[in-house]
């Protein structure tokens, strides 16, 4: 599928996707960072997006998203890692470990 084709193409970057929805309050709190931190020049490696749980949900279904946010991190197009909620610190970390 589409999806899958675009994480293959990422090759070797590390790619970041935010599972989100218009009506998550915590989405609202941490989408603004998520988007600092793809523009910082220490993250140019790194490929960051967004997909809203209602405009796509055979994706979000796809992937076993069941609460938002919800980041799912990807490598050569394998999951390596996921984590739910708003945290920024743990978001860093784990661009740090993988990037």
């Amino acid at each position: 599928d589409e999806y899958q084709s675009f994480l293959v193409e990422q090759k070797d970057h590390l790619v970041v996707v935010l599972f989100t929805a218009t009506w998550c309050g915590p989405c609202k709190m941490i989408g603004p960072y998520f988007e600092e931190l793809s523009r910082k020049p220490e993250n140019s490696d790194v490929i960051f997006g967004q997909t809203d749980v209602d405009d796509a949900a055979d994706i979000s279904e796809a992937y076993n998203i069941d609460c938002m946010p919800t980041f799912v991190f990807f490598k050569k197009a394998k999951e390596v890692d996921r984590f739910s909620g708003a945290n920024v610190e743990t978001l860093r970390e784990k661009i740090s470990e993988y990037r």
